[in-house]
């Protein structure tokens, strides 16, 4: 290409990335409306038997279309036709094409995927040595019957095993404990909010960080995999997502000889594509990211998969069909069908940058665990390395790796932004037996 086209290209795609830049700035003020207010959760979290109206257009107007959006043409697969559930997404991990989507930005309870958020909120905060007492306060308000890794009062545990607990147990105890370390709840929900708010996740409202079902807390399928995409730019995160078994603290007791000991137990992710089950296979390159399950959210998961060299996003909330283990099985299918589509099927939209999205060199992803892989915050920064292949030894003898390469964001111009068309992430996944 000659250095005029160069230029006339590269003028094109600032000016393209300004309008973009000015519709996504204003579509929030009349696409994402608040939630509506609730007197309950079990009445803030069910939907009603159809999406509303006028939903967001963040990502492109056909996503804030209710109903499936998908641009079939000649080559292209056919969706699969037993897919019930109520909102779902496919993405290109790395450009942030959305392949398909079905009521992307219905607001829904969204369970313990939430969780991703607060990850991706808090992971930079403490170094994972960090060591903390648990206190009685730290877990106050943890929800009744909310999902646990175990974790005890008085015992002492690192930042390290309290984010397995997180990644691996759904653990909303170990969200509180983390959440007092980070100055309570209340500064811990303040902080999401602000964080989504970043990365455009406009149809998001948090109430508790764990995802457990509150009044007027809401997100949706398309800003889930927002925060997937982000949190996979953080070396910690990926280490976090996609460990399948860990040795988690014990209780500390008295043997027979009366000396104060402390051991372990084995916990397992509870996602199912990851770990498998009795009616669910390992779905090959699986790397995480999250599941969630309530009363008033139904079943809800985000997972990221590497195939053939493309990275694809899948989120899926609230199946109606009631089978075991159903928001894994159409979330496989779901994936089945992206790898089969991707590069051939146009895409209905895509995945936005945040705000402060900084300039980087050379396009590289953040190893420091700070969000988006450039800057998410004032307090962030662009370090423009590739990152090494992380890797996390479950007891099982299952070790799985989660590399990127190349950060998501560019910054074409003041204020104007775009995504960035390559965003590899060679050797996503390694098994190793």
């Amino acid at each position: 290409m000659s250095a005029p086209q160069k230029t006339a290209r590269r003028s094109l795609l600032v000016t393209s990335a300004a309008l973009t830049s000015f519709a996504l700035a204003a579509a929030p003020a009349f696409a994402a409306p608040s939630p509506t207010p609730s007197g309950s959760a079990s009445s803030s979290a069910s939907p009603s038997a159809t999406p509303p109206a006028n939903m967001s257009t963040v990502g492109g107007a056909r996503l804030g279309q209710a109903g499936t959006q998908v641009n079939l043409a000649s080559g292209v697969p056919v969706l699969p036709k037993d897919i019930s559930a109520r909102s779902w997404i496919v993405a290109d991990a790395e450009s942030g094409e959305v392949l398909a989507a079905h009521n992307a930005h219905w607001r829904l309870a969204p369970a313990s995927t939430l969780k991703m958020l607060f990850a991706d909120t808090l992971l930079p905060k403490f170094p994972s040595t960090t060591e903390h007492k648990v206190v009685p306060s730290d877990l106050a308000d943890v929800g009744a019957g909310s999902s646990m890794v175990g974790i005890k009062e008085d015992e002492t545990y690192t930042v390290h095993d309290l984010w397995l607990g997180v990644f691996l147990r759904s653990g909303n105890d170990a969200v509180h404990v983390l959440s007092a370390m980070n100055g309570g709840v209340k500064s811990t929900v303040a902080e999401m909010n602000e964080h989504a708010e970043e990365l455009q996740a406009l149809d998001t409202n948090v109430v508790s960080p764990d995802g457990y079902d509150a009044p007027r807390q809401v997100s949706s399928a398309y800003d889930l995999t927002l925060f997937a995409r982000s949190g996979l730019q953080k070396k910690d995160f990926r280490e976090y997502a996609s460990t399948v078994t860990a040795k988690f603290p014990g209780e500390t007791k008295k043997n027979k000889k009366g000396k104060k000991v402390r051991g372990t137990f084995e916990i397992q992710n509870t996602n199912r594509l990851l770990s498998g089950d009795s009616d669910v296979d390992v779905y090959p390159g699986i790397a995480g990211v999250k599941n969630g399950n309530t009363t008033n959210a139904g079943a809800t998961f985000t997972g990221v998969v590497e195939q053939g060299g493309k990275v694809l996003l899948v989120t899926v909330m609230n199946p109606e069909k009631d089978e075991h283990n159903e928001v894994y099985k159409e979330t496989a299918k779901l994936f089945d069908w992206g790898f089969k589509a991707v590069g051939k099927v146009e895409p209905v939209g895509e995945l936005v940058p945040p705000k402060g999205a900084q300039t980087s060199a050379q396009p590289g992803a953040n190893d420091n665990g700070q969000a988006g892989g450039a800057s998410a915050s004032p307090s962030a920064s662009a370090s423009g390395k590739p990152v090494a292949a992380a890797v996390e030894e479950g007891s099982g003898g299952i070790g799985i790796a989660l590399a990127i390469t190349g950060g998501v964001l560019v910054l074409l111009a003041a204020g104007a932004f775009l995504v960035n068309r390559r965003w590899p992430l060679p050797d996503l996944v390694r098994r190793r037996h």
